[in-house]
């Protein structure tokens, strides 16, 4: 049986037998195409893209395989593989075939419990739970991140950030001695930074551990990036809170520190500051919330090769002219450029064309070579770009196709789920019709009873009939979707 399709005014014609291969597309099942049925015309009226139906109707004619016309866009033929409903599994072969890379499958917990958990803690748009977690989470990293910058300015800074003289021993005159007095940390437990440094260490602790308790693999969660990130970022506080304590209570005993023990101590406060630098990984804890950061970082991990060559290339040149300036100025006695390696920063400085100006050349020959170094910088520097971008648009447009086919899966549940007791009518009225149909054919008077040309004749009315119904029905199926 032939059937005819009419797509935007351009006919194809094929066999019903080949749609029914694929009962689950829009084609291939009847109760689906039906409300595209035009009973007048006798023919199915699709008012979408021509040159895609060519690639459609060769999904059917060769038994599953899709192929995309020369003159049509990638997307506009997604769009065409998500309306005639072929599949989830022919949309991922036409993206591989397209060169898209396959999206993998995020692992989730066996337990109920831990799924729960792990959705609403890794997975901000999974609910609205996750999101309120997710703005709270990102509130409590910027107050640290704040906290970490203030506690820095002169109006906040106290002899708290300086090593405090411990009471002088006895040895000289007026109960002095000759040596310097031992220096201590003093203690900041009481301060109002450290009591919000705390607050926030509770929460990413929490947050941590929960994460840990509900993730679906341990090994998996330990190797993670973000989470040796999160974890890096807690450990300077409990660093600084242990010495802290060690610190309170070895103070009843301070009267005994000789100079060697406020050399230790002094240098103690420099390591704390070294590692209090640490908190500042913070911020790459907002990765986690910003699909932005991540495709930055996905771009710089895909584009590490020609990062490689550029740091490469920089180096290269960093030599040549650095010993290049050198020569050219070292008979000039108001020569800014000592020694080679001293040359080094003026040559990154000016290959990377920030010149700050600190060095300089003064002579002819040297302003020459500044000139060259300038100018292979750019150069050196522009080369790798165009692939970076490159990389970084690709991202980018995965990610914003990822939304679109999200945002789509979600809309296709909620049309499903409305149209479902509609489908169920127009179902039962079709089955109606066919049953009388049928009745009328088989009917014992319609076959004794009258003459072949009468049957014709009937049968035609009813057929019209039939066509009149249908095309009534599709009317009010078309109603139905509008509303």
């Amino acid at each position: 049986q032939r059937v005819l399709i009419n797509i935007s005014g351009l006919r194809f014609e094929t066999q019903l037998g080949t749609l029914n291969q694929f009962p689950d597309t829009l084609l291939g099942d009847p109760d689906k195409r039906i409300r595209y049925f035009d009973p007048l015309r006798n023919e199915y009226f699709f008012d979408r893209n021509r040159p895609s139906f060519d690639g459609i109707l060769y999904f059917y004619q060769s038994g599953g395989k899709l192929r995309r016309p020369v003159n049509v866009s990638i997307d506009v033929f997604a769009d065409e593989i998500r309306f005639y409903q072929l599949g989830e599994e022919a949309m991922e072969r036409f993206r591989e075939d397209e060169g898209f890379i396959k999206e993998e499958e995020k692992p989730l917990p066996r337990n109920e419990f831990q799924r729960q958990v792990w959705l609403i803690f890794e997975y901000p748009e999974s609910s609205s739970s996750a999101r309120a977690i997710a703005i709270v989470s990102v509130l409590v990293i910027l107050i640290s991140i704040i906290t970490f910058c203030l506690e820095t300015l002169p109006e906040f800074r106290d002899e708290r950030e300086m090593p405090v003289p411990l009471p002088p021993q006895g040895g000289g005159l007026n109960g002095t001695s000759g040596d310097s007095p031992p220096m201590q940390p003093p203690s900041s437990l009481a301060d109002p930074f450290f009591i919000i440094e705390t607050t926030c260490v509770i929460w990413f602790t929490f947050e941590l551990l929960v994460r840990f308790f509900a993730c679906p693999s341990k090994p998996e969660f330990s190797r993670n990036i973000m989470n040796i990130i999160d974890i890096v970022a807690i450990i300077p506080y409990f660093i600084t809170l242990g010495t802290e304590l060690a610190h309170e209570q070895q103070q009843p005993g301070a009267g005994s520190s000789n100079g060697g023990a406020g050399q230790q101590q002094a240098m103690s406060l420099a390591i704390l500051r070294v590692i209090r630098l640490v908190r500042v990984f913070r911020i790459f804890k907002l990765s986690r919330h910003s699909k932005g950061l991540q495709i930055l970082g996905q771009t710089l991990k895909a584009s590490m090769r020609e990062l490689g060559l550029l740091i490469f290339f920089l180096f290269i040149g960093v030599i040549l002219f650095s010993s290049a300036v050198y020569f050219a100025e070292a008979d000039d006695p108001e020569s800014h450029f000592s020694s080679i390696p001293d040359a080094f920063w003026w040559a990154v400085v000016t290959m990377t064309t920030v010149g700050y100006g600190d060095m300089r050349p003064v002579t002819v020959g040297g302003k020459i070579v500044g000139s060259l170094c300038a100018i292979a910088g750019v150069l050196t520097i522009a080369l790798p770009v165009p692939v970076i971008v490159s990389n970084f648009n690709y991202f980018y447009h995965r990610e914003t196709d990822h939304e679109e086919q999200g945002i789509l899966k979600d809309e296709h549940s909620s049309a499903q789920g409305s149209t479902a007791g509609g489908d169920e009518k127009r179902r039962q009225s079709r089955n109606s019709l066919n049953k009388s149909v049928v009745h009328l054919e088989n009917s014992e008077e319609f076959n004794n009873g009258t003459s072949s040309l009468e049957k014709a004749n009937i049968k035609a009315k009813s057929n019209v009939d039939l066509r009149k119904s249908l095309y009534a029905l599709c009317l009010d199926t078309n109603r139905e979707t509008d509303l």
